[in-house]
């Protein structure tokens, strides 16, 4: 099926609910006008339902595939990714010094949902280049931005992020990957690596590894690790690419899902050592690694929201063209399931999840922004705490969430969906992953849970409360039945949320195991809250136009009927989670390990 990126839906979201006319009065972001964002987004939504999305299915059934150290990707993916170069959509949000398009992460932000959505397999090379992207302009010299932040922004080259091995999953403190210094400003790189997503691939000229390695004399564990740019072919004087290094791909990984996507394990170092410069000063490789991580995290978060997109027009065009079974009012023979009120409700599940996602990642988006780019510190200070605090809900929430959406769209196409050839079982495949790589689910949640809220004793968590609770207030002043039941949801999740953050601040020094029990359950809560508060701000928006006799009626309608299912359906959902945060944690350590 043809994927339509549903662009009033992101105008809406972006004008109303993120901010897009306050971000595009900061410094630097003066470019991103109404007018000019619109036109963005047409332009991207063409290119990815034209050129990208026909690419999924077919690279799902002929993926990817390696021979004798080469990495040939599937057909049409050498071509399209040479155009989405020369058409600037690596450099959306990245400077113009440097060929990028200089937009904020706010106007870039839909452009990668609609490429997920698209493909996520081959927006992958994208994602992962964004992040080296990120860290070279964060922590690298001026003479590396110079040589390579043009060609990486330009779609020529490509970036990976090489942190995990054999022995070192998500624990980085056991990396053994060696940096050798010789002597001349370069380091000899040993070790091998695996899972480094488009780590061999015939798409782009030269291939830009960063890579986690230790000094001969770096002190033990995450204080030891440094970072590195280790080309696939050395750079020539004139910045081409010239001899090869010795990083070479051994194989790829055979996976569930994303298999279009090379997954390479990369050896360095069997023929001498490969050659490698420092990013920054030793020993702060983690650090740095951070932010191609967060980046990424946020990024693997709109992948989710774009397949949970993609699965459910899907799931849509099939329950309007499937016909089975009586309607059960009387019908004078079978109907489209679509009339049938399970197939709705998963439908509008569905589009209620998706929808409040998108809100909240692109409402995290513009506070990110506002962080970067506004003129006064401590407003660029307080926007940077709370976009931190998001960063693992929106990475969390919406890739469990993506997972749910995958299902439910198999589950509507019924015994077609378990058919490959439908194309929704690949979906439910590719989302598997969103919840695992940077990062499970567990590890955005303990980030939640340590970095986020204990840190600063629930403050930030509580400030953003405070705004749900004024949202709260606005909805007690509109007439209605579906802003009662919304109003009345939103404050019970209100309540809950708030529950956890004292519960978690107040116990965790006494009762640590016993709060990450947990951790998930509270990323979940946040998530659900802080979408339900989007959704009720959005209908609370479309009853304000529909008074007002503004904009698509019956538009703005759907807003508030999807608001209300949402509160009615998933955020209900709030007192059971808070009892089981707060409550349960005995159930999760009741048993010894011997009794598994």
């Amino acid at each position: 099926m043809s994927y339509q990126a549903p662009i009033k839906d992101m105008l809406f979201v972006l004008n109303e609910l993120a901010n897009l006319q306050q971000v595009s009065q900061l410094p630097g972001c003066e470019d991103a006008t109404v007018d000019t964002v619109e036109a963005v987004l047409e332009e991207n939504a063409k290119f990815c339902g034209e050129v990208v999305a026909p690419l999924n299915h077919p690279s799902d059934k002929e993926p990817s595939f390696w021979h004798d150290g080469q990495v040939t990707t599937s057909a049409g993916f050498k071509v399209a990714f040479q155009a989405f170069g020369e058409s600037g959509w690596q450099g959306v949000q990245h400077p113009q010094e440097f060929g990028g398009q200089g937009l904020p992460k706010l106007v870039a932000t839909p452009c990668t949902e609609m490429l997920n959505a698209a493909s996520i397999s081959f927006a992958l090379v994208a994602l992962l280049t964004d992040g080296a992207i990120e860290a070279l302009l964060t922590a690298g010299s001026d003479e590396q931005k110079a040589l390579y932040l043009e060609p990486l922004i330009t779609g020529k080259w490509t970036g990976t992020m090489n942190l995990t091995e054999p022995q070192a999953g998500s624990d980085l403190a056991a990396v053994r990957t060696r940096a050798v210094p010789q002597g001349d400003g370069t380091y000899k790189i040993f070790g091998t690596k695996i899972f480094i997503t488009y780590g061999e691939h015939d798409m782009a000229e030269n291939i830009i590894h960063l890579v986690l390695a230790r000094t001969p004399d770096a002190p033990p564990g995450v204080k030891g690790i440094s970072l590195f740019i280790v080309p696939k072919f050395l750079i020539n004087e004139d910045g081409t690419p010239g001899a090869r290094n010795d990083a070479h791909c051994v194989s790829i990984e055979h996976k569930l899902g994303i298999k279009a996507s090379p997954t390479a394990v990369l050896q360095f170092g069997d023929n001498g050592g490969a050659i490698g410069t420092l990013v920054g000063e030793e020993n702060r490789g983690l650090e740095y690694m951070f932010i191609m991580m967060n980046a990424a995290r946020f990024g693997v978060g709109m992948q989710g929201i774009g397949l949970a997109e993609r699965a459910y027009q899907q799931a849509v065009a099939f329950a309007k063209d499937r016909i089975q079974s009586r309607d059960l009012a009387g019908s004078s023979g079978p109907v489209a399931i679509i009339n049938h009120p399970d197939v709705r409700r998963m439908l509008m599940s569905m589009r209620a999840q998706t929808e409040a996602a998108r809100a909240l990642a692109y409402v995290g988006a513009g506070i990110s922004d506002i962080a970067h780019y506004h003129a006064d510190e401590a407003t660029r200070k307080a926007n940077l705490a709370v976009y931190e605090y998001l960063v693992p809900v929106i990475k969390g929430w919406s890739t469990e969430m993506s997972e749910n959406v995958a299902r439910d769209g198999v589950q509507v196409h019924g015994g077609m969906g378990f058919i490959e050839e439908t194309g929704a079982a690949q979906h439910y495949r590719d989302a598997k992953i969103l919840t695992i790589y940077e990062g499970t689910t567990a590890i955005q949640a303990n980030d939640l849970v340590g970095r986020k809220t204990v840190r600063d004793g629930g403050a930030v968590a509580k400030s953003i409360i405070a705004q749900v609770r004024a949202t709260e207030a606005a909805l007690a002043e509109v007439q209605g039945a579906d802003f009662a039941a919304i109003r009345a949801q939103l404050a019970l999740g209100s309540a809950a949320l708030e529950e956890v953050v004292d519960f978690v601040v107040a116990n965790v020094k006494s009762d640590i195991k016993g709060v990450f029990a947990g951790s998930v359950l509270y990323l979940k809560l946040a998530g659900i809250v802080l979408g339900g508060w989007q959704m009720a701000r959005a209908a609370l928006v479309a009853q304000q136009k529909l008074d007002a006799g503004q904009g698509d009626a019956s538009f703005l309608r759907a807003k508030i009927a999807t608001a209300r299912f949402f509160a009615d359906h998933i955020l209900s959902g709030a007192g059971g989670l808070r009892s089981a945060i707060v409550d349960g944690s005995a159930g999760v350590l009741a048993l010894d390990i011997e009794q598994f």
